[in-house]
């Protein structure tokens, strides 16, 4: 079926936009620049930079099964296209959001890390270890989520309609191409690029990438109710 062709290509293209997610990139400038601050040891700070990238895959796959596990109930009950649809909206609502935050970022409601964790974000940074970055990377993976929840959410309700092998290779596939920015950058600073590039490169294309994501997350919306409207037939 043409709809179910689409579902690698859907996967791979939203892994991407979800990867350039300014509030995953941040964390890890952070992260970075408070590891160089503190210390010019470069092995040390690609080890915990690596071990950061690393939990925030487990625990995002972690989380895919188990959104993946709660849709595929509600879908055996026979809500499956009420949970396409509900989620499809919700997806385009998200997709509005950033749309508006590429015009007037900052005003009104957007999608971003809570304030109130914040600061606890940036104490953990600062007083971070090769130990407590686990529980980093976790804590970020978690409350980072109105952030990056919208087309994550919207993929594991596509690969909730038929759980399989290949609907789990889909799933590691998305979590790979979702932290590859952070391996990139993690490089790029190792053998020398200035975090302060990195920082002014974020901030110059944060609005871009808003507007990309907001795009992708309607569309994927409208894919979404498409999808479970007559991709279950």
């Amino acid at each position: 079926m043409f709809i179910d062709d689409l579902t690698l290509p859907v996967v791979i293209g939203t892994a991407i936009v979800d990867s350039i997610n300014p509030c995953a990139i941040g964390v890890l400038v952070l992260l970075l620049g408070v590891l160089l601050k503190h210390s010019k040891d470069k092995a040390r700070m690609l080890k915990i930079a690596l071990t950061y990238a690393a939990v925030v895959f487990v625990v995002y796959i972690i989380s895919g099964l188990g959104l993946i596990w709660f849709q595929s109930v509600l879908i055996s009950l026979g809500f499956a296209v009420i949970v396409g649809t509900i989620i499809g909206i919700l997806v385009i609502l998200g997709g509005l959001v950033e749309i508006k935050d590429f015009f007037w970022y900052g005003k009104g409601f957007s999608l971003m890390i809570p304030a109130r964790f914040t600061g606890k974000l940036k104490d953990m940074i600062e007083h971070i270890s090769t130990g407590s970055v686990v529980v980093l990377g976790a804590f970020v993976a978690m409350v980072e989520l109105p952030c990056t929840g919208g087309p994550y959410l919207a993929i594991t309700a596509v690969l909730a309609k038929q759980f399989d092998f290949q609907a789990l290779s889909y799933l590691v596939l998305y979590n790979i191409i979702f932290i590859l920015p952070l391996l990139i950058i993690t490089a790029l600073v190792y053998y020398g690029v200035h975090i302060s590039r990195v920082k002014e490169w974020k901030e110059k294309q944060r609005k871009w990438m808003r507007l990309v994501a907001g795009i992708v997350m309607v569309l994927l919306g409208i894919f979404l109710i498409y999808y479970y409207q007559f991709g279950l037939h």
